[in-house]
């Protein structure tokens, strides 16, 4: 078999992390970067600058790659059918993508296939978000369908007047404000044939939208965890996803919901590269070249990853890689990923990892270290 190639289009932290996955499989990864200082584009070989939202760009990007891929949902959805169309393996397809792609269209597809959801309308004016509201209950959760992610096209409101800026451009997804006691994410890899594989479920800790914290195995009842991993692996064979999909859900007394979707390698999922027997990032490649897909088992019996985000002061941020020399010293068993990304305040521009048996002590350490890249404490 000659050396594949996979276009990930996308140049971002999660094409660079792909790239690194990529030469352990001797896997030629091209990478689709809007510039050259984005994350990827910085360490991959083979690299095309390029706008993803032009159909021209993409043909050209696509020609020579045995398989197309993402590291983000931005790619427009009539540009990936028009790629099938000239016979490019887009994966996950344009069918699938669309779930992830459109959170109107996710939530009508999984209700109707009986996946546990918040209660959720569409809502075109004032008054049917008044009237959504009245029925379950103030506040509740508006989104925008496309565009969305970091807690951005994500509002809570205690009245209809407080979307109305939104619903002047265009129908919104209102949602219950679920009354969880955590938030949890489930990873599923499935390949072309259909083979699938569910990684353990883990806690995220969210602040102002964004993931702050990642908890592998998450601390739930079993049964609610094997009712994640039976729900991701459900929405994955419905959808027919190509490659690693993650689950954001709600861990309710009750049970599980289902919250939203991506169809890609994912933050919740950055633990796996030194927690787990395959990385998310192995698995996508395996994945979406439809090889057999490897052990997802856990090589601790606890994980923690903490991510490093910009600071609201940038005067007191730390040096990154300088970081490295205080952080490593302190404490060798930490890992600790730089994205070579300019530091803005709420971007994520790395992680830390940390591998063990004690929860308690993985997470102090883990947001001990990434306190310090931040600026935030000095020893």
């Amino acid at each position: 078999m000659s050396r594949p190639v996979v276009g990930m289009v996308g140049g971002g932290q999660l094409a660079r992390m792909t790239a690194q996955a990529a030469i352990a499989l001797d896997v030629r990864l091209r990478v689709l970067a809007a510039s050259p200082e984005e994350s990827a584009a910085q360490i991959a070989a083979d690299v095309v600058i390029g706008d993803h939202d032009d159909l021209d760009t993409l043909r050209a990007f696509a020609a020579g790659c045995d398989v197309i891929t993402f590291d983000h949902e931005h790619v427009p959805t009539d540009h990936l059918r028009a790629l099938e169309a000239d016979g490019v393996a887009v994966r996950p397809g344009a069918d699938a993508l669309v779930h992830a792609q459109d959170k109107l269209a996710m939530r009508e597809r999984l209700t109707g296939i009986g996946v546990p959801c918040p209660d959720w309308a569409l809502v075109t004016t004032a008054g049917e978000l008044a009237e959504f509201g009245d029925r379950i209950g103030w506040p509740v959760v508006v989104k925008t369908p496309r565009g969305g992610y970091d807690g951005r096209g994500v509002r809570v409101v205690a009245t209809a007047a407080e979307a109305a800026d939104w619903l002047e451009r265009g129908p919104l997804l209102a949602e219950a404000r679920v009354d969880y006691t955590r938030e949890l994410a489930v990873q599923v890899a499935r390949s072309p044939h259909g083979q699938a594989a569910v990684y353990p479920v883990v806690e995220t800790v969210q602040r102002n939208g964004i993931c702050r914290e990642v908890l592998a195995p998450a601390a739930i009842d079993e049964d609610h965890a094997l009712a994640a991993q039976r729900a991701a692996l459900a929405i994955a064979a419905e959808l027919k996803t190509v490659g690693m999909l993650a689950v954001e859900m709600f861990d309710t007394p009750a049970g599980v919901l289902v919250n939203e979707l991506a169809m890609r390698p994912h933050n919740s999922g950055h633990w796996t590269i030194e927690g787990a027997t395959t990385s998310q990032f192995e698995q996508h490649l395996r994945a979406v070249l439809d090889l057999p897909l490897g052990e997802v088992a856990m090589t601790a019996p606890a994980a923690v990853m903490a991510n490093v985000l910009g600071s609201d002061d940038p005067e007191r941020f730390g040096d990154l890689y300088g970081g490295y020399l205080h952080c490593l010293a302190h404490d060798p068993g930490l890992h600790i990923h730089n994205y070579g990304k300019t530091v803005v305040p709420g971007r994520k521009v790395g992680h830390v990892t940390v591998t063990g048996a004690d929860p308690d002590d993985l997470l102090e350490r883990a947001r001990h270290a990434a306190a310090f890249l931040r600026g935030e404490i000095d020893g």
